[in-house]
């Protein structure tokens, strides 16, 4: 039996990059859109985000987020998208609740969540509650690795990233 082509449409390679039918527009716009369409479609190419970014939920999320070992966006010669970028893709495409996010902010055993949590608000939130929720990061000064672009490594404190 054949599948209807509208079932194809909706089921097709793109499925799994579409924003949750359930997200509220961010800043005006499909909350995907804050990351530019160049650094998207690499992320969607990306064997990361078709291995283990696909079907995640905002409670599988958290596991993911647990073994982050860096933070950044693209590196090396072609730009490959870091891991911390793809899962802030996936926040931005499931819309996590804003108590999830939070949690991820005062999670003091794991710094990458952490960091994840704050650039997400960041990137979604409002001045004032960004200001409010990650201000005591500021008293965080805990390492992080940081990915350049040339794909060496540096390290940032996570009080510099609630910083910037």
């Amino acid at each position: 039996a054949q599948v209807p082509v509208l079932a194809c449409a909706m089921w097709g390679k793109n499925s799994a990059n579409v924003t949750d039918t359930s997200a509220i527009s961010v800043h005006g716009t499909n909350p995907q859109n804050l990351v530019e369409k160049i650094l998207r479609s690499k992320i969607y190419n990306h064997a990361y985000w078709k291995e283990h970014c696909f079907g995640l939920t905002a409670e599988s999320l958290v596991d993911k987020a647990m073994e982050l070992d860096t933070v950044g966006g693209t590196f090396g010669g072609i730009r490959e998208p870091s891991h911390f970028i793809q899962l802030t893709l996936k926040m931005l495409q499931i819309q996590p609740e804003k108590e999830i996010v939070l949690e991820f902010i005062k999670n003091e055993d794991y710094k990458y969540v952490r960091a994840l949590g704050a650039f997400y608000l960041r990137l979604t939130g409002r001045p004032a509650e960004v200001f409010q929720y990650l201000e005591p990061l500021y008293n965080d000064y805990r390492k992080l690795r940081r990915r350049l672009a040339s794909g060496e490594y540096c390290l940032v404190h996570v009080d510099e990233l609630a910083r910037v």
